[in-house]
């Protein structure tokens, strides 16, 4: 596994610190021409603050980089993007750029998007390795199986062990770290979504386009759950289709569904008697829903089915 030490903001990291509960981070960077190779989904991203606080604070298991515009990010992940408000945001980009940025602006920013972060307290913070310059502009790279990487890895784990709620769910990247006990290859699992990586993701796999009429104007795209969040608790890529505003309160309403045969719409009656319209939707009527880009993230037969059988009628 690799580990990314990641030079933090010290405000970035404190806002965070001092919420109860965070399920996900944008760590993001101000260009539009940002990237981010690094690590591979599953992999530990750490926060070293600034000077004079050089240490280790924190981290999360990075899920993707993503070029997003500034509005996207920011009605995403709110608050996970380290900041109180969009104008905080923007303000924020601005300095770093050292360009003004007006209300009207929707600048594109590099996100490193991460699941599962923590954030330990000031006793458990790490000393950065020896080898980890203070000049280092964004950060440094490590081999957790050896030298400096595996001494962190085990301070990691023993941290994650003693500071992780006991009720922290199995199946998740930071149980898999804890039962690893730092020794040996570490085992990658996909860390679990929050709902702003849901959607971040699922919009990525649809490539910014609805799943059924190609609509690609982002503020009116929704990733939707095919099978109730409610019922499952998880956010994960085989219940999520990208839709149109307007189809997504159709879908959860019942008005309209995926056939799992065939992956075409079905529109149900129902629009006609309860509203005497519908003409639009009607239209929709067979239309073959697009597939995400990566087989994997494909909608499962077994939510196509709950949905078509229990919620559309």
């Amino acid at each position: 596994m690799r580990i990314f030490v990641a030079v933090t903001d010290n405000d970035w990291f404190s806002l965070h610190a001092s919420q109860k509960k965070v399920e996900e981070v944008n760590f993001w960077r101000p260009s539009s021409e940002a990237t981010f190779k690094a690590l591979a989904p599953g992999e530990l991203l750490l926060f070293k603050l600034h000077s004079p606080d050089n240490f280790i604070a924190g981290g999360g298991f990075f899920t993707k980089f993503l070029q997003l515009p500034v509005n996207l990010a920011w009605d995403t992940f709110k608050q996970s993007n380290g900041v109180r408000s969009l104008t905080e945001l923007r303000g924020k980009i601005a300095d770093l750029r050292r360009i003004p940025i007006s209300s009207s602006d929707n600048p594109t920013i590099g996100c490193i998007m991460l699941a599962e972060p923590f954030f330990w307290p000031r006793e458990a913070w790490i000393p950065i390795p020896n080898d980890f310059k203070l000049n280092t502009v964004q950060g440094k790279g490590y081999d957790s199986e050896s030298g400096a990487g595996s001494e962190l890895w085990g301070s990691i784990v023993e941290r994650l062990e003693t500071l992780t709620p006991s009720n922290f769910e199995p199946g998740t990247a930071t149980v898999a770290a804890i039962d690893s006990k730092g020794f040996g290859k570490p085992q990658i699992i996909l860390p679990r979504l929050g709902q702003g990586l849901f959607r971040a993701l699922v919009t990525d796999m649809y490539d910014k386009r609805c799943s059924i009429t190609g609509e690609r104007t982002l503020p009116v795209l929704d990733a939707a759950h095919i099978k109730p969040y409610s019922i499952v608790q998880r956010h994960e890529l085989s219940n999520g289709l990208l839709m149109r505003s307007d189809l997504h309160r159709l879908f959860e309403g019942g008005y309209l569904t995926v056939d799992p045969a065939n992956y075409r719409v079905v529109v149900s009656q129902r629009i006609r008697t309860e509203f005497e319209n519908g003409k639009e939707y009607y239209r929709l009527e067979g239309q073959e829903v697009r597939a995400p880009r990566e087989s994997w993230a494909k909608p499962s037969i077994e939510n196509l089915e709950f949905h078509a059988y229990s919620i559309f009628r």
